[in-house]
């Protein structure tokens, strides 16, 4: 028998289990639906690496704004609208020719939230919090991030106290793009350092 309808695919298997402790969850009153869906909102679109990506165009386009920012971060991210959610310590650390910075939390996966999101799970993992810190050449090589010899790499601890989001080079080719056009061009990884932020097709 033939069918000339269209069919949906069945979710995957972790977005099967998901839904169905979702459903226990909701069903035993331990978990209100509001709620969860509060907080699906905020981190589908109040949090995350588009924040970043704003403040670092922001920076980009804007030396007022980048002096504030590196002066202190918490208070000039906060004028964007971006405060709390363990993001209320950050300080932020500029890439330069000379210098490339890295992140990393050795203890767990401090990380700031508000304008990155939740962590991937690499940065969670222990080979790269170890390897961040005693090989990093190695590690941004796994990245396809590959630095002059005379580039210096500063590795930064975050802790419950501090935490800290890479501000990229911007990169060549850019100089005419407004905010929004350098927007698109952030990604979460350079903002941690592990990538440096390319022109669109050139890697």
């Amino acid at each position: 028998m033939s069918h000339d309808h269209d069919h949906t695919d069945p979710p995957a298997d972790i977005a099967l289990r998901v839904k169905a402790l979702e459903s226990l969850l909701v069903e035993k009153g331990l978990v209100n639906p509001a709620a969860l869906d509060a907080i699906i909102e905020t981190y589908e679109h109040r949090v995350g690496p588009r924040n970043g990506a704003r403040v670092v165009a922001r920076a980009w386009t804007d030396p007022e704004f980048k002096a504030a920012l590196l002066e202190d971060a918490s208070a000039a991210v906060a004028e964007l609208g971006y405060e709390g959610r363990q993001g209320e310590h950050l300080q932020v650390v500029e890439n330069t020719p000379e210098l490339h910075n890295l992140v990393v939390c050795t203890l767990c996966s401090c990380y700031p939230w508000t304008v990155l999101g939740l962590p991937p799970v690499w940065y969670k993992s222990a080979p790269y919090r170890a390897r961040a810190v005693s090989e990093p050449h190695s590690v941004l090589a796994e990245f396809g991030t590959h630095l002059p010899a005379s580039t210096r790499i500063q590795v930064w601890d975050s802790t419950s106290e501090m935490r800290y989001l890479v501000l990229p080079m911007r990169p060549a080719g850019a100089e005419d793009f407004d905010e929004e056009a350098l927007q698109s061009l952030v990604t979460r990884n350079a903002m941690i350092g592990v990538e440096q932020v390319s022109m669109p097709g050139r890697g």
